[in-house]
């Protein structure tokens, strides 16, 4: 299935029934009066928030979200049908916004739901104009329009932890080792070609979920490469863990790697620089001792918590994973 976190869709809600003119016609009662019944509203356009979606391919398939009309109204005070609602399911992490870019809604909560286009008002029939002055109405309401336009949907991944770093810093092959996700893992760049979450499982039956999103490289947040349109798949972590590769077969060394990454964060915006950073060193398994050192030094002087660790090995991920739990929990309990 094809990652889509943009779909820009036209909506339109239905509009509302017309109320009716009528009047009892029965025998052995003149002048019944009026008996003109309400049209129906008109059917809403809503999204529904859910765990089932992780992207927004069915909205982006379907386009057009057009809801019915609500149904005219009848004699005998009957009122008309309203239109039938249309609701689609969205993931946890969509934002809605209209033409003009203005946030309208953030479905953040499972089971939360959002009015996209809510539908016209039925008209009122003419019994509803009655009075002891006018006892034969003979005019009722038409129904109003429903709303309509375009609306942009994003989507950002909600997730706990985020992993960031240049391609082949083993993002991937970490996130593997410690979840239940199976991204793809090869020796070249950008395998990860779409964020993927996993769900990492703690000893005292907690739960924290990673999110890996694709490789950053020298202008990311300009738009080369991939990093700009998920770095804000990261903008709702409560914590990032950047990886860094001890073993770069390209020479570059921690600092370098280091402030690469760096400057994609800050060139994106605040919020995503200002976040609490752990730095992992990852493929320590290939160093000798004295080289072990020598990239621990390197990597201390960036001034952030430091974990050196081997995703293939498993070596130092434990205590990594103690600590960004620790980190997650205290973060979720401010939050609360």
């Amino acid at each position: 299935m094809k990652f889509i976190d943009e779909v820009s869709i036209e909506v339109r809600a239905g509009n509302g029934g017309s109320g009716c003119v009528a009047f009892r016609r029965e025998k052995y009662i003149p002048k019944g009066g009026p008996n003109g019944g309400d049209g129906g509203r008109g059917g809403h356009v809503i999204l529904l928030a859910s765990t089932r979606k992780n992207t927004l391919q069915e909205v982006y398939l379907k386009k057009r979200l057009f809801a019915k009309n609500g149904e005219p109204g009848k004699g005998s005070d009957m009122h008309g049908k309203n239109g039938v609602d249309i609701e689609v399911e969205v993931p946890v992490g969509t934002i809605v916004r209209n033409e003009e870019g203005d946030l309208l809604a953030d479905l953040n909560v499972a089971g939360e739901r959002f009015v996209l286009a809510r539908g016209g008002q039925g008209g009122l029939g003419n019994a509803r104009f009655k009075t002891s002055t006018n006892q034969a109405p003979r005019y009722a309401q038409p129904g109003e329009p429903g709303e309509e336009g375009r609306r942009k949907l994003e989507l950002k991944v909600m997730a706990d932890v985020g992993l960031v770093g240049l391609p082949n810093a083993g993002k991937s092959t970490f996130l593997s080792r410690i979840s239940n996700a199976r991204p793809k893992v090869a020796d070249y760049p950008f395998t990860t070609l779409k964020p993927i979450l996993g769900e990492v499982f703690t000893d005292d039956s907690d739960a924290f979920v990673v999110a890996d999103i694709p490789g950053l490289i020298s202008g990311a947040h300009e738009g080369k490469g991939l990093g700009m349109r998920f770095l804000r798949h990261v903008e709702r972590t409560k914590l990032l863990l950047h990886l860094v590769d001890a073993a770069s077969l390209t020479g570059t060394g921690i600092a370098e790697q280091i402030a690469e990454v760096e400057d994609e964060l800050k060139g994106y915006g605040g919020s995503v620089w200002e976040k609490t950073r752990l730095l992992v060193v990852n493929k320590i398994d290939v160093l000798d001792d004295e080289q072990r050192e020598a990239v621990l030094a390197e990597a201390r002087a960036s001034g952030l918590t430091c974990y050196m660790i081997s995703a293939v090995s498993g070596e130092g991920v434990q205590d990594l994973l103690h600590a960004v739990y620790g980190e997650v929990k205290k973060m979720r309990e401010a939050e609360a």
